[in-house]
């Protein structure tokens, strides 16, 4: 290696960790130094944290959980609906050294069963809502986790007056014998030692537990950080079980030292006036809930609110629009992903300065300080009006070698798409292995380029665009899965024979619809509706098809591969005919 080589790595690595590079010890920071700011905020039941509050009881959470002998390593999973229990759990999971393994809180039979025997967590903690669901599967799990049952108290959101039962085989732990006063243990964390397993889709198998490193957290926020300061308010409404609303929002706020506001579910109808009574400053908008927030009727006051920085993900074509009926200043975008966290970004001047979010109600680092802060760290701020292409994810930050590379894994021209792929240049930045699947892992990071399963291009500007979606994946409210998944849990049924999961283009936002080709048991009878009602019993609302289709045979190429292009073909010609019928 070359002296000006290592004097590059160092130079990088300098940069990573100038804001610490452990969350750990971020909280740890901000409890030392503005013990009494607000941190957390569960909008849910108006109940509020300060760093030292929020520290005190994570301390507790994470010496209990040695105490019932969860050690180094461990898994510890959370299947909640609560959003406040989830943080705690969180933040108390890393401060005992185990692993936060989240379970979507939608999941039940099949794919519940599935994740909890993957993860194998030492620990499971729910809810009154979902214990039924996890009672359910206790014959079905290859090692019994203890069980830690929260019940909310009277008066919360989610109280229940009779929680049922936990099954008796499961041990189990009172959930106020995991939060009474203990002390923190001592316990040694380094950058490359597991944080979390989050679970992704699979395209041609069941969903994958991607491992990460704690340095993993600071690389994926690194974009999100640069605009902000304490003074800003974080605004959350996404499942604490994907990294988004985990990560990006929640632990993002306590690298900055600022407030984060959360509830449980976006809701068109309340966003405003939740930005409101927190003064919130910033916020995540994924693609579905732009329509929404576009559809209620335009008025004058559009522009008098707080919010003067917005991610959006993916960007859609017409975010200036957006921006400028809001009077939002700063719009960033990026590539994001469990495995690879974000390492393309782009920041994006909306509007004019003063003539954004109005001067008496901006809080936060100034458009000039943000510049300053964009430019050192070699990425790009942009007028809004000149991005105009639909799904720019912007350049490459500091950390990251990023390429688009063909089939045979050789660089693609500018302007041809490929497959996007990551290079850290340093360790523990992107994922450490798929839990139990060194054969995925190893695919993934063939030829030492990490391979993303996303399409991207390289544009003349030097920008990096999102093209689509690589193999079966989809994208449903948010929710990333995979055919396989919808495949397998269709054809649990009876009377089906084998289903063919597609995606189409939706009618709103830029997510996918869901499609089923169904083919009956010889000799059985099965409806539309048959189906329907099956996939209402085993599958959460958003992987459940819209369109279904009952059909004697599939079309299959001589290797007997589904020629999916073929139905998706099939289906938006029929589509096309109701159209011009009407």
């Amino acid at each position: 290696m070359t002296t000006q080589f290592l004097q590059e790595l160092e130079s990088i690595a300098r940069a990573l960790v100038a804001d610490g590079e452990l969350i750990t010890e971020r909280l740890d920071h901000w409890v030392t130094t503005s013990p009494d700011k607000t941190f957390f905020h569960y909008g849910e039941d108006d109940i509020t944290y300060t760093y030292r509050e929020f520290g005190r009881i994570t301390d507790a959470i994470a010496g209990n959980l040695v105490t019932q002998g969860v050690a180094k390593g461990d898994r510890v999973s959370v299947f909640s609906t609560n959003a406040l229990v989830s943080a705690l759990v969180m933040f108390a999971v890393w401060k005992a050294g185990a692993v936060y393994a989240p379970v979507n809180f939608s999941f039940t039979g099949r794919l519940l069963t599935y994740q909890i025997n993957d993860t194998a967590p030492r620990v499971l903690i729910t809810d009154p809502g979902l214990l039924p669901a996890v009672n359910a599967v206790a014959k079905d799990l290859q090692q019994l986790p203890k069980v830690v049952l929260y019940v909310p108290p009277q008066g919360r959101h989610d109280h229940v007056d009779k929680p049922e039962p936990i099954d008796s085989r499961f041990p189990t732990l009172a959930w106020d014998d995991l939060t009474v006063d203990a002390e923190r243990p001592d316990v040694s964390i380094a950058f490359d030692d597991p944080a979390n397993i989050v679970y992704t889709s699979g395209t041609t198998g069941p969903a994958k537990g991607v491992l990460q490193p704690h340095r993993w957290m600071a690389g994926y926020t690194y974009t999100l950080r640069l605009p902000m300061s304490p003074a800003d308010v974080i605004y959350n409404d996404l499942p604490l079980y994907h990294v988004g609303g985990a990560i990006a929002n929640v632990v993002r706020a306590a690298w900055v030292g600022c407030e984060v506001a959360v509830w449980d579910k976006f809701s068109a109808k309340d966003f405003w006036s939740r930005i409101a009574s927190r003064k919130v400053t910033t916020a995540i908008l994924l693609d579905v809930m732009i329509p929404w927030l576009m559809k209620v009727p335009e008025s004058t006051d559009d522009r008098n609110n707080t919010l003067n920085k917005v991610h959006m993900q993916p960007l859609p074509f017409h975010h200036h629009d957006v921006a400028k009926r809001f009077g939002i200043d700063i719009v960033t975008a990026g590539f994001g992903q469990t495995e690879s966290g974000v390492p393309l970004g782009i920041f994006i001047e909306e509007m004019p300065e003063g003539e954004g979010t109005p001067a008496e109600l901006y809080r936060g680092l100034s458009r000039k300080q943000i510049a300053d802060r964009v430019s050192a760290s070699g990425l790009t701020l942009v007028p809004g009006k000149d991005v105009v292409r639909k799904g720019v994810m912007g350049t490459p930050i500091p950390f990251m070698e990023v390429i688009v590379l063909d089939e045979q894994d050789r660089p693609c021209k500018v302007g041809q798409p490929g497959e996007l792929a990551i290079r850290p240049k340093l360790p523990g930045l992107i994922l450490t292995e798929y839990v139990g699947k060194p054969q995925a892992t190893v695919l993934a990071w063939r030829n030492l380029w990490f391979h993303t399963g996303d399409a991207a291009v390289l544009q003349p500007d030097g920008m990096f665009d999102f093209v689509d979606r690589l193999g079966d994946r989809i994208r449903v409210r948010g929710e990333n899965l995979s055919s396989f998944q919808v495949e397998d849990l269709l054809n649990q049924h009876a009377k089906v024979q084998m289903a063919a999961v597609l995606s189409i283009p939706s009618a709103e936002g830029d997510e996918d619809d869901i499609a089923a080709f169904v083919v009956p048991v010889e000799g059985a009878t099965l409806t539309e509706e048959d189906v329907r009602t099956f996939s209402s019993i085993t599958m959460p609302k958003y992987m459940r098809p819209r369109h279904i289709r009952i059909v004697s045979e599939i079309p299959r190429t001589p290797t007997n591969k589904v020629e999916k292009y073929k139905l998706r073909a099939r289906l938006l010609e029929e589509f096309k005919a109701k159209v011009m019928l009407s």
